[in-house]
């Protein structure tokens, strides 16, 4: 009986629901994807998935019912038509742009205040360092922007091509904070109006909710989040099906690189868990990024599944491609076949076994989950059986510590039609669909380019 022990060939794996996040735009039409030509959608970076669109409201809706979806459809459809996905955070204020909001939102009566970022509210709007943020519990404020959301969602909502949405609307850069705009306070029923404004439209596609969204009654604003104050807007966005994303990890060194993982275990064990690290080049800077090594340790505590790219991508592949390697082997799910045996030849008409012993080497649990499948193909590529495992599905298979996950095992009926022609084929393993489609590249060589892999041959007999 042929037995095989394929190693991990180590490679970056594209699958779904899991990979790295590249912002394209982020709060601004210059960051990060202004330097690449339109033919660049950044391939030699191991493991991108998503393109990311971080843009403020005014850029898609300068006049009122007057919509710019250019703006995200062009550096989309590049990524697209690559089989990849987009995400989205759409923004109402932004420490570096007067009218996130669109100013036709003010003019039609929404309240708001001026600001000079790091500063605060101030009265004088003649200064061009200063931004309009619309006070986020205004009736007309949130009037218009749910008859935006109904444009956005009319085009976006429940497409395969998007991976999931932010809930953005709250606080500067959509981070649902005030600390670097108006320092005005915020509750957890803000909180809640802006997640279930977005529940809503967004009915389908996967909502995300920051770490930063306050909670409880309106109070200072604070860099760090405590369980006790933030646990209620967490079970909410928790209960209608969103999801966590924790934003600028590594804003600060050491043991304050992040404060929010107490979070991850309310989501990540049915959701994607989102990672979105501080600008790269400004921790690297300030001497807060150091070796990269809390970005991998933070990927590890939360069980996370994104992981993003804050910078100029290629500046970032260069000087962080260990800490990328490393983190690839970790982020989201990575299926191994530890052993696999079946028999040397198969008679038509008979039933034989085929046995499997599978691991999942990633940080999170395998959300889209799949079958396993065996395939036979001839000499020339032609596909002459197909049998899926039904009874196992990899959602199953449990995550763990780095070499440490525990396998399964699995046997898997296999008969053979009389119809098979008597020759030697070869054996291939996949998985995915319950009726053998595979879905999910698996770390093995010998791959055919639809993510099946060569494990070995049969021989039928008459």
């Amino acid at each position: 009986m042929p037995s095989v022990r394929p190693k991990d060939t180590g490679e970056a794996l594209v699958n779904p629901g899991m990979g790295w996040v590249l912002h394209y735009y982020d709060n601004s039409l210059t960051n990060y994807g202004s330097r690449l030509a339109p033919s660049d959608a950044v391939d030699d970076f191991p493991g991108l998935s998503v393109v990311y669109l971080r843009l403020a409201w005014a850029y898609l809706e300068p006049e009122e019912g007057r919509f710019n979806w250019s703006v995200v459809d062009a550096p989309a459809q590049r990524w697209i038509r690559r089989g990849k996905q987009v995400a989205f955070r759409l923004t109402c204020s932004e420490s570096g742009l007067r009218f996130a909001t669109p100013e036709w939102v003010k003019a039609a009566g929404a309240r708001g205040y001026w600001f000079r970022p790091g500063v605060g509210v101030v009265e004088d709007a003649s200064d061009p360092r200063v931004c309009w943020e619309p006070d986020f519990d205004d009736p007309v404020f949130l009037a218009k922007l749910g008859s935006f959301l109904t444009a956005a969602a009319g085009r976006y909502d429940g497409s395969p091509e998007v991976a999931f949405i932010d809930v953005g609307s709250l606080g500067v850069w959509g981070e649902g904070h005030t600390f670097w705009s108006t320092k005005v306070s915020y509750g957890g029923a803000t909180a809640r109006r802006h997640i279930d404004l977005h529940r809503k439209h967004f009915a389908k596609t996967l909502l995300v909710a920051n770490d930063d969204l306050p909670s409880g009654p309106p109070r200072a604003p604070s860099q760090g989040s405590e369980e006790s104050g933030y646990k209620d807007t967490v079970l909410y966005a928790r209960d209608r099906g969103l999801t966590l994303r924790d934003d600028s990890i590594m804003v600060q060194a050491g043991d304050k690189a992040y404060f929010s993982a107490w979070m991850a275990p309310y989501f990540w064990p049915d959701r994607p868990v989102i990672l979105e690290s501080e600008h790269y080049g400004p921790s690297r800077d300030r001497g807060c990024w150091g070796d990269g090594g809390k970005y991998l340790q933070a990927l590890e505590d939360y069980h996370a599944s994104y992981a993003s790219i804050h910078w100029w991508p290629r500046e970032f592949l260069a000087e962080c491609g260990d800490l990328i390697r490393r983190m690839n082997l970790r982020l989201g799910y990575r299926l191994q076949l530890v052993e696999a045996s079946w028999p040397a030849e198969l008679r038509a008409g008979s039933v034989q076994r085929f046995t499997a012993c599978w691991r999942n080497a990633g940080a999170a649990p395998c959300l889209p989950g799949g079958h396993p499948c065996v395939t036979l193909k001839d000499a020339g590529g032609g596909i002459a059986a197909v049998w899926v495992d039904e009874a196992f599905d990899v959602r199953s298979l449990p995550e763990g510590p780095a070499g440490r996950a525990e396998a399964k095992s699995h046997e898997m009926p296999c008969a053979l039609l009389p119809a098979v022609a008597p020759g030697t084929y070869g054996v291939y393993v996949s998985v995915g669909t319950r009726t053998g489609t595979p879905r999910i590249a698996l770390p093995l060589p010998d791959g055919d380019g639809e993510r099946r892999y060569m494990l070995g041959e049969v021989k039928i007999t008459a």
